[in-house]
């Protein structure tokens, strides 16, 4: 399988290049040059297999020519092997219609796990011996932990991880600050999420600087990671009576890598009735779908700051396919979008991306009453961002296609204080995560400026 470039000027490379490289050399994101297609006899064909037997069939044709298929059986087993359910994405029904899809199962607790994981091992398994690698990734919350759980300790790997200062939960910065692996660097940006990864984006667009320190991301722009987020997409819908009826997902997102890769499942061949992209008060995402208006605003903190977001960076890769695969006209539309801050989608692109998207803006008292619905009606404690993705399933549901699974994308405990507002019951942390509030911290603080992380990169790399 070969990648290109949403910008059409970078190389094409294949799946070993893509999971090194992350973002591609001309500013775009690397996407397969063709989508792999599953007919209903091999969708039929996944029914009663384990999520790592699920894994194997639909990454197998992404990773043709970088990884045999003993390694890649390997790398899968070794990444779920520490999850805390056996189902690895377990399902939950909550009433006649609706079912959760709960991807907190990992070692950090949210879905981020279920790729990075695994990205972690194919670094380990890309890289040659001696050569060395710099990961450097922002984080809204949970990428950065599962992330760091992923590479902590890996010879030849050095991630700088670039949190927005007080953003965050503290169980999600515990989750990051307290790893204190000699490899493992964390850094406060003052500002929003925004800011740290533009930050990470002007390191990848400066050449010189990429090449001497090898960059690599961990972020969603990374194709592999979405890969690995394609395949619970199919474990669930099979489960649900795919390929014999149309499945339809709810998904909480901010940077739309998750909601892609539920296009991408489409694009194989998955029957998904309808994508329903679910917002909190930062809608770009809500704007740009249901009227075509992808202009940055400000970011608003809210209590599910995994979502304040306001530039959504997979976006791009439903663009490219809008723009129908014309790299360079992308090219100019991104340049434009990123010199003014403002995109409009024309009326028959926003109206074939509306055939299979919806969007909800959910803001935080909607968001309280569905957690509070879910726990009084259903006896499920969930957290503020599965709570707006609920909500928005519940607000849409007569406009979508089959059963409806919202995807559960953290564990409460992450955000107590929310779920114990909405619900009267404060979560508590697995036993075996106790440990972050008795666990030293350590990071750095920094401006959201360029020229100080580079620094701080270099220093790190020294030591």
């Amino acid at each position: 399988m070969q990648y290109l470039s949403t910008r059409g000027a970078a190389p094409i490379l294949d799946f070993k290049g893509v999971t090194l490289a992350g973002l591609a050399a001309d500013g775009g994101l690397y996407v397969p040059e063709r989508w792999p297609h599953f007919d209903a006899a091999a969708i039929e064909g996944m029914a009663g297999l384990s999520y790592a037997e699920t894994a194997f069939r639909v990454m197998q044709p992404f990773v043709a020519g970088s990884l045999a298929d003993d390694e890649l059986k390997a790398m899968i087993a070794a990444a779920y092997g520490d999850f805390g359910h056996p189902a690895i994405t377990p399902l939950v029904q909550l009433d006649e219609r609706h079912w959760l899809l709960e991807l907190f199962h990992g070692p950090t607790l949210a879905f981020k796990d279920v790729a990075l994981q695994l990205l972690g091992n194919l670094f380990g398994h890309f890289l040659d011996a001696g050569e060395r690698l710099t990961i450097v990734g922002a984080t809204s919350g949970d990428t950065g932990s599962a992330a760091i759980k992923a590479v902590a300790g890996r010879p030849g790997i050095t991630i700088f991880m670039l949190h927005p200062a007080g953003r965050v939960s503290e169980v999600q910065r515990r989750q990051m600050t307290t790893v204190l692996a000699g490899n493992v660097h964390n850094i406060a940006v003052d500002g929003s999420f925004d800011d740290c990864q533009a930050l990470v984006k002007q390191l990848f667009n400066d050449a010189a600087f990429r090449a001497e320190m090898t960059l690599s991301a961990v972020n969603s722009i990374n194709w592999a990671r979405l890969l690995a987020q394609i395949v619970y997409y199919f474990y669930a819908a099979v489960r649900l009576g795919a390929p014999h009826r149309k499945i339809s997902f709810s998904v909480p997102t901010g940077n739309f890598g998750d909601v892609f890769a539920g296009y991408a499942a489409a694009r194989m061949g998955l029957p998904v009735g309808r994508l329903l992209v679910a917002t909190n008060a930062n809608d770009i995402l809500a704007r740009a779908i249901n009227a075509g208006d992808y202009s940055v605003g400000t970011v608003t903190p809210t209590s599910t700051p995994s979502m304040d977001i306001q530039v959504s960076s997979n976006f791009e890769r439903l663009l490219f396919d809008l723009h129908d695969r014309d790299g360079a006209a992308l090219a100019q539309t991104m340049r434009a979008f990123e010199a003014s801050g403002t995109m409009v989608l024309s009326e028959p692109r926003r109206a074939r991306a509306s055939a299979i998207f919806l969007a909800e803006k959910v803001d935080e008292a909607r968001m309280m009453q569905a957690l509070a619905w879910a726990h009084a009606e259903c006896n499920e404690l969930i957290d503020p961002h599965t709570a707006v993705g609920l909500a928005a399933a519940r607000a849409r549901a007569a406009e979508m296609v089959g059963p409806i699974v919202t995807l559960a994308t953290a564990h409460p405990a992450k955000f107590p204080d929310a779920v114990e507002r909405a619900s009267g019951m404060r979560p508590q942390l697995p036993r075996r995560v106790q440990h972050l509030f008795d666990r030293e911290e350590r990071y750095d603080r920094l401006a959201a400026d360029a020229g100080m992380l580079k620094g701080a990169i270099r220093a790190g790399i020294r030591c």
